[in-house]
């Protein structure tokens, strides 16, 4: 698999990890003349949760380099970081929630 290719999909999946807005279009047709009109737009915003799964890939990957270097402590101080991270956007995506 060619650098850039691999390098898309890794921020691909970094962003499924941490989770991220989304903008999502609806447009609703009709024959308006006799030619097709839009006649409503509906623009949301949704967020997208962090993905479970995509950390868990992530951080095997990273494991397979970095945290066989890593000592014990190091090791506690990085889980201890990435979940304070995941309640983070835990608590964004339900703050969100409860304002719409």
């Amino acid at each position: 698999m060619n650098q850039e290719l691999t390098e898309k999909l890794l921020d691909a999946v970094k962003r499924k990890a941490t989770g991220y807005l989304t903008t999502e279009n609806v447009e609703e047709y009709a024959m308006v003349d006799g030619e097709l009109t839009v006649v409503k737009r509906k623009v949301t915003q949704k967020e997208v949760p962090p993905d479970i799964s995509a950390v868990k890939f992530l951080m095997d990957d990273f494991a397979a380099d970095s945290f066989m270097e890593m000592t014990e402590e190091e090791l506690k101080e990085e889980k201890t970081r990435l979940l304070n991270l995941l309640k983070e956007a835990e608590n964004a995506a339900d703050k969100s929630k409860t304002q719409n």
